[in-house]
């Protein structure tokens, strides 16, 4: 569909991409957009002097990490409609239309599905079953299925970006960007995008610290997102622990061997456990009305007058 390039922002967080910086700001070029923003973590190589040269605005964060990046981006950026992706080749310009589309259409977010048309050799096989695996975690803790929660190729009109409260300095940016779409009641759209090998320089992403991170952010953000799952989890597990020294309890009893203090702990392990969990079906009804409050305030609303 046809629509107002200079409306859009093309908006690359980097660090140390100078090998495929300056095609991708290229790319974007030759497909007539302008407004090019390069936020760089302080990069070490020429990316900087790369990027200026294909064209982009260059921008240095002043703190540390891919999400500090994106944040301070977002205070700047001033066009209606915003495309992020990475700086580091592995997204293809081609796409932008097919990003873009959805916002002119209504959505307040689109996130491009790397998982679907992946390039063989992408993706190593643990990388993929990490990614499904969090995929799956998230749909179960934030019930919406958005099937590529980690994507980098993802475009937002600067309403959806103005709505959301972010925090996370990582590598969890994405995480964060998926649960505050979801807890605002985003229309989010997910299109299939080509995803390539990396050309450039190796992945800054650890599978393990970062999937720990990033598991950490999904179950941590679902305390105000979804209350039943964050505090069901707890209150669950602590309900398993006590029961279980509860049954080391009763079978030591039968050797007529006394634990008293365990015993006491046993119990107490019991019912705060399903204390906890009584309290995360008290919020999650809290927060159901909440939104019912919420959503009636939004209708009351005069309609907007037509431009």
């Amino acid at each position: 569909m046809k629509f107002n390039k200079d409306e859009v922002c093309i908006l690359i967080p980097t660090l140390n991409e100078g090998p495929t910086i300056s095609s991708v700001v290229r790319e974007f070029k030759a497909l007539g957009y302008n407004h090019i923003l390069v936020i760089d973590g302080k990069s070490t190589d020429n990316t900087i002097k790369n990027a200026r040269e294909a064209g982009a605005n260059v921008r240095t964060q002043s703190g540390k990490g891919k999400g500090n990046a994106i944040i301070e981006a977002f205070e700047v950026i001033e066009q209606q409609y915003i495309l992020m992706l990475d700086g580091d080749g592995t997204y293809s310009a081609r796409d932008a239309e097919k990003m873009l589309g959805p916002l002119f259409l209504g959505f307040d977010q689109v996130i491009g599905d790397r998982l679907i048309n992946a390039e063989e050799g992408s993706f190593s096989r643990l990388n993929l079953f990490g990614n499904h695996m969090l995929n799956l975690l998230f749909k179960v803790a934030h019930s919406r299925d958005l099937h590529d929660i980690l994507s980098g190729y993802r475009a937002f009109t600067k309403l959806a970006v103005q709505q959301m409260h972010l925090k996370e300095k990582g590598f969890e940016i994405e995480t964060e960007i998926s649960v505050e779409s979801v807890r605002n009641g985003q229309r989010i759209m997910v299109v299939p995008i080509r995803y390539s090998q990396r050309p450039g320089t190796a992945t800054k992403l650890s599978p393990f610290h970062d999937g720990i991170k990033i598991v950490s952010t999904i179950y941590r953000l679902a305390r105000v997102n979804n209350p039943m799952f964050y505090f069901g989890m707890m209150g669950i597990f602590t309900t398993i622990l006590g029961f279980l020294t509860g049954v080391y309890v009763l079978l030591e009893w039968f050797k007529h061997i006394e634990h008293i203090p365990l015993t006491i702990l046993t119990v107490l392990l019991i019912v705060v456990g399903i204390e906890i969990f009584m309290f995360g079906m008290i919020s999650d009804m809290l927060l159901v009305f909440h939104r019912e409050i919420i959503r009636e305030i939004q209708l009351l609303q005069p309609p907007k007058p037509p431009k």
